[in-house]
């Protein structure tokens, strides 16, 4: 059993999402209809994910998003899965830098299947990710479909692979019995081989860690 937050302006889906889950043997300890309603349940019922749509009142444009990633920063442990109509690729790179596990971001229309909503909900409580591939096509925006995995040399997929689920340069190290510097070396020659260089554009890392998700 999970514990949830659900924060929807629509009264009708987010009750909806209410029974859904609950009826799949989660505990759904709080629902709400703002970005600051979802901030105080938080505090008061520390729950094991968020489910959080983006544009909620008052200006209906990002506040969900932005509470999403202030949530993030201060409950790292938590699990967050943006459930939306939108693509916002700003503060979906923001939710997975540095620390992708726990994090997902699906699509209104394009879930069809509660099952398969379901098990997105248990992936993200678990630490793993779960995105949408459309969400996954506009983070890589125009990157040149050549950057493939098969470039990596074997130490470096795994290396690749750890980053995916979160683990830092010296969880990393410590991981694979070698220091940080061996660490970076592998890190820096990732970028390189899947044509990531420097940009303030995207976040590096986030991109690898897409590129492998979506792989």
């Amino acid at each position: 059993m999970t514990r949830l937050v659900i924060a929807e302006d629509s009264a009708i889906l987010r009750e909806g999402l209410v029974q859904l889950l609950v009826e799949r043997g989660h505990e759904v300890v709080a629902n709400v209809g703002t970005a600051g309603e979802l901030i105080d349940a938080v505090a008061e019922f520390t729950p094991e994910v968020v489910i959080v749509d983006i544009r909620m009142p008052p200006t209906f444009t990002d506040e969900g998003l932005v509470a999403a990633v202030s949530l993030r920063r201060s409950h790292p442990d938590m699990g967050v899965l943006v459930f939306s109509q939108w693509v916002e690729t700003r503060y979906a790179t923001e939710l997975l830098a540095n620390q992708p596990e726990g994090v997902g971001y699906l699509l209104k229309d394009r879930v069809t299947d509660i099952g398969e909503f379901d098990a997105a909900v248990r992936r993200v409580a678990a630490g793993g990710t779960a995105l949408d591939p459309e969400v996954v096509r506009q983070l890589m925006g125009s990157r040149s479909k050549s950057a493939t995995l098969d470039r990596l040399t074997p130490r470096e997929h795994e290396v690749l692979s750890l980053m995916a689920e979160g683990h830092s340069n010296s969880a990393l190290a410590q991981h694979l019995s070698i220091t940080e510097r061996a660490v970076e070396k592998h890190v820096s020659a990732i970028f390189t081989k899947l044509d990531l260089p420097p940009s303030q554009a995207h976040h590096r890392r986030v991109l690898a860690v897409v590129t492998y998700l979506d792989s």
